[in-house]
């Protein structure tokens, strides 16, 4: 994985959250830094793992 761009003093700026975007047939789950444009990424809601499976 990438560190570049990352910094320590930012890491406290930083705002980072999870959403399901969509109708609910075809959704995606969207994770976002709502702190910076185009800081996104996301699945299809199917492929999306439970948070409890990733304890």
């Amino acid at each position: 994985m990438s560190t570049s761009g990352y910094s320590e003093s930012l890491a406290d700026t930083r705002e980072v959250v999870g959403t399901i975007d969509g109708d609910g047939h075809e959704g995606e789950y969207v994770i976002a830094d709502i702190t910076r444009d185009g800081a996104w990424i996301s699945t299809d809601l199917a492929d999306a793992v439970e948070p409890d499976e990733m304890r």
